[in-house]
């Protein structure tokens, strides 16, 4: 009994160390919005739950900031957006440790979907 016992621990213990994602590294997400689309690159350094980083793509060079909490990314980058600055903020779930998507909100003026590809 105690043998069975120490052996569903150890499970439980390694399902919660695999929602402990490092997304460190260079991305490619492939995004979708009522605008259009695109592929940006993004490069994320984590420690932690702290995410920094930078966006490569259709507004340019950004730094951005966010967190990665178990399997839940959310992070954001300033952008000029038409002809007005703006905080586009992505928000999505780690599926596998080389794969992500979610939903990026562009400062109030368009919505889309996205999916994460590490390199």
């Amino acid at each position: 009994m105690l043998t069975c016992m120490r052996t569903i621990v150890a499970v439980c213990l390694m399902s919660l160390v695999s929602f402990a994602a490092d997304v460190s590294g260079k991305w490619t997400f492939n995004v979708e919005t009522d605008a259009g689309g695109g592929s940006p690159t993004f490069v994320f350094k984590q420690a932690g739950e702290k995410l920094t980083g930078t966006y490569n793509g259709a507004f340019g060079t950004a730094e951005l900031t966010g967190t990665v909490k178990g399997d839940v990314i959310e992070f954001s980058f300033e952008a000029t957006v038409g002809d007005q600055k703006g905080k586009v903020v992505y928000t999505g779930k780690i599926e596998a440790p080389d794969k992500m998507k979610g939903e990026v909100d562009l400062s109030g003026l368009g919505k889309g979907t996205w999916t994460g590809t590490k390199q």
